[in-house]
């Protein structure tokens, strides 16, 4: 394996997608693709040409193996994805809706492989990366996973790496809210920069403006939070300076899952590549435009060539060195006291 830039795990599902609107119990033909979000953040941050390493498990399944091809395509090295032979792939239905409206997405992920992931799968090459992506998901499939989550992300940031979290609430999946609360800010804890959208600031923190929201998490340990606010932009602070970031016009929304994935992707993508912080917000809301506009979760993410033609300013420095990541933030900052 080539030098690790970037370390993201948790569950790829087989995605089918309906080819007609409708109720899916109606639908009779489905287009096969792959969703996730933390493979989405893999996705899209190996087109803008990082090293990224997937930790996974999939199934020893003809699913299983449409996920793993379909993320090798990509570029997202699988060479710690354990296929289970006494598991399956987890998978989804999802709806075909018009003019942007949130699709129906049907799980069947219970008892998979993926959530049976757990501290056994990490191997010692993995923490050399010199980032982890992380997820409050794979945290709520089960307490083996969880337990990874917390490992993972513990050992990363007393090693020296830098590591984000996207919160990617999924009530569904947990026992009770206090319990996502409180294991969601417990992983929160030990990030360096955290992204959660508004809502799920409002819900986690129980605090309900930008600020306050970012200054819960300043508070806990995160050097930066940058905070989701759909089409308006998107919030981001540190202990001394915060911004709003306005966001990209968009005419047409297909789609949006997947936009807060590719916030995530411009966010962490610039920031290693030591941006400052602003900047950082401003791709994660251009490159959020591009996914909404594909009908897909990870298809509208960009390549590095379109990324730097729509934001020439952004253009990789040439090297990644993921360690002063916030020491360059613009001269256009609003000071705090």
């Amino acid at each position: 394996m080539s030098e690790i830039d970037i370390l993201s795990f948790g569950e790829t599902m087989t995605m089918l997608v309906a080819e007609q609107t409708g109720d899916l119990a109606q639908v009779r033909h489905f287009e096969k693709r792959i969703a996730g979000a933390d493979s989405n953040v893999a996705i899209g941050l190996s087109r803008l040409g990082f090293n990224v390493a997937w930790l996974s498990r999939v199934g020893d399944d003809s699913m299983g193996r449409f996920v793993t091809d379909s993320l090798q395509q990509e570029g997202v090295d699988c060479a710690h994805v354990t296929v289970d032979r006494a598991r399956p792939t987890g998978f989804q239905f999802k709806s075909l809706e018009l003019e942007g409206a949130d699709p129906v997405v049907e799980y069947f992920r219970r008892g998979s492989a993926a959530s049976h992931l757990s501290v056994n799968d990490i191997v010692p090459e993995l923490l050399k990366a010199r980032h982890l992506h992380a997820t409050g998901i794979p945290a709520a499939l089960s307490d083996t996973c969880r337990e990874l989550s917390h490992v993972l992300m513990t050992q990363m940031r007393e090693a020296g790496r830098s590591v984000s979290f996207d919160p990617n609430l999924r009530p569904s999946l947990w026992s009770s809210q206090s319990t996502m609360i409180r294991e969601v800010n417990r992983l929160a804890s030990h990030a360096h920069w955290v992204m959660p959208g508004m809502a799920e600031g409002e819900l986690l923190t129980g605090f309900d403006t930008p600020g306050d929201i970012a200054r819960f998490y300043l508070d806990l340990g995160a050097e930066a939070v940058v905070i989701k606010l759909g089409a308006e932009g998107a919030y981001c602070r540190t202990q001394s300076m915060e911004a709003f970031v306005p966001g990209v016009a968009v005419d047409n929304v297909v789609d949006t899952v997947g936009a807060g994935d590719g916030f995530a992707v411009g966010v962490i993508s610039a920031l290693l590549e030591n941006l400052g912080l602003e900047q950082a917000t401003a791709r994660g809301n251009w490159i959020g435009s591009q996914v909404v506009q594909s009908r897909g979760d990870m298809e509208g993410l960009p390549s590095r060539a379109a990324l730097d033609a729509a934001m020439p300013a952004t253009a990789l420095p040439g090297n990644m060195p993921g360690g002063d990541m916030l020491r360059n933030t613009s001269a256009s900052r609003r000071q705090i006291a």
